[in-house]
Formats: C-alpha cells, sequence, structure tokens
C-alpha cells in the first residue's frame, strides 16, 4: 500500500472515530435539576421507579443513547406525544445535562459497559 493510500486510510478512520463523539458533554448537576423538574414525575426521582412498568427505566443508560432519544422526541422522528411535549422545549444543552444526569446513575439493569 502507498504512502498515500495509508494517509486517506487513517483520515477516513479519525474522521469516523469523531463523528462518534457526543457534541456536547453535560453538566450532571444542572441535568439533575432539569430532570427532577421534568422527568422525575413519571420516571422517578432514581430514574428507576416509573409510574408505569412500560415506561423505561433511564439510569445507567449510554448518555448518547438518551440523548438520541430527547432529540428525536423533539424533531418528532421518534413517536410519543407525551415525550415530544416534554422534549419540545429542552435546548441542546438541556438534553445534553440530562443525559449525563442519569448516565451518571447506577443502572438496575443487567448490562455491559
Amino acid at each position: 500500500m502507498t504512502h498515500h493510500r495509508r494517509l486517506i486510510r487513517a483520515a477516513v478512520v479519525m474522521a469516523a472515530a469523531f463523528t462518534a463523539l457526543p457534541v456536547m458533554a453535560g453538566n450532571i448537576a444542572a441535568g439533575k435539576e432539569k430532570a427532577t423538574a421534568l422527568c422525575a414525575a413519571c420516571h422517578g426521582a432514581d430514574g428507576v421507579a416509573a409510574i408505569d412498568p412500560s415506561y423505561p427505566k433511564l439510569a445507567g443508560q449510554y448518555p448518547d443513547y438518551l440523548a438520541r432519544a430527547l432529540s428525536d422526541y423533539k424533531s418528532g422522528a421518534r413517536k410519543n406525544a407525551i415525550m415530544a411535549g416534554m422534549a419540545a422545549a429542552l435546548s441542546k444543552e438541556d438534553i445534553a445535562n440530562i443525559s449525563a444526569f442519569y448516565a451518571s446513575l447506577p443502572s438496575p439493569l443487567n448490562n455491559k459497559k
């Protein structure tokens, strides 16, 4: 393989790696405050004790998964009338903060990180 091809391959790998990084790191304390006000009534203060067993457990979920879900509810790409309403007023910063908060909590699920 020529030097030129190795350089191109390395550039492609680096570009792919950086596109997978979250856009913004969240502030856990700010996320806790926002989550307490907006999310805890349905998902529980600890992100586990939901008022309905069909509601997802948020504690310990990956922050990028949570941020994507909230962003998709906000944009309408993911459909749920209640969550669309809750996410509508969230800023990108709010989404990053809430995601960081729930990701920082211990997971009740048996998932391997």
